[in-house]
């Protein structure tokens, strides 16, 4: 039986290859993107499995309509996938707050909204599957994309909170974090507009994020969407959050061995006997 998805940011990227993915699987979806033009070819192959929404995630109305417009087509939404959400590139003393406001709306707010919108329809079915995607940045360390990391961070929080109320309605959530993806998503990263000369050295990490794109050693927008069908098709329960790509494990548990000597160290600390007076 064909699968309802609504997914957000098609244009390109991750988005566009999980919009491809479903497509030849035989699924159908709403598939959106700030502007559809940008949609025209996608849904141009497919056109009986795609349907082309406007949709600005910080836009209220079009996140209700783009809801909306799954359920009248399809009427019902199986898979959520919140993938949309631009990125913005400066150090944490450049970042003004209508520039953390705007990136934060895109990662937590929007995501958040149509997490909301789409849970009365799935609670009535008895089942769905919201996946969100993070980034292996969330739990590690990149300067320069604080602000970004911190959006990913907190839809990280909401994703475990929400996993621990919805799963005795038959709704699952998955967080995945994809690791380097060729998805040009360097080249399109905001940067802050303030730019101080202390942190001048950060334009070495914006220049790695650039060139992501050519580096033959990262994964494929194709090889995502692929993946995060299996997923989807699991019968058996799936960990909550899932590293998606090349080096993407091995990062985490990077990840994960520094958090657990963090820990210890910390306890070390704390236990120590107090100076002599």
């Amino acid at each position: 039986m064909a699968r309802r998805w609504l997914v957000t940011g098609c244009s390109s990227g991750l988005g566009r290859a999980v919009a491809e993915a479903l497509a030849r699987a035989g699924d159908q979806a709403v598939v959106t993107a700030r502007q559809t033009a940008s949609l025209a070819d996608l849904v141009a192959a497919w056109p009986s499995n795609l349907v082309p929404v406007a949709m600005d995630l910080r836009d209220t109305q079009q996140c209700e309509d783009a809801v909306k417009a799954a359920v009248e087509r399809f009427g019902g939404i199986d898979v959520l996938v919140n993938n949309a959400g631009g990125g913005l590139f400066g150090a944490v003393e450049e970042v003004t707050d209508e520039e953390l406001r705007d990136q934060l709306e895109s990662l937590v707010v929007g995501p958040w909204r149509l997490v909301r919108l789409v849970l009365p329809t799935m609670r009535a079915q008895g089942s769905g599957h919201i996946v969100n995607v993070s980034s292996t940045g969330a739990r590690s360390t990149v300067p320069g994309l604080a602000a970004y990391l911190s959006g990913k961070q907190a839809l990280e929080g909401m994703s475990l909170a929400l996993a621990s109320e919805v799963a005795a309605l038959g709704i699952r959530v998955t967080v995945v974090e994809p690791g380097g993806f060729a998805t040009n998503y360097g080249n399109v990263l905001a940067e802050t507009s303030a730019k101080l000369p202390e942190y001048a050295g950060l334009s070495g990490m914006l220049g790695i994020l650039r060139g992501l794109e050519a580096n033959p050693d990262v994964g494929r927008p194709e090889e995502f969407g692929e993946t995060l069908l299996r997923i989807i098709g699991a019968q058996s329960p799936t960990p909550l959050r899932i590293p998606v790509g090349p080096g993407a494990h091995e990062m985490l548990a990077e990840a994960v061995r520094a958090a657990e000597t963090e820990l210890e160290s910390a306890r070390a600390l704390i236990s120590a006997a107090p100076p002599a007076a």
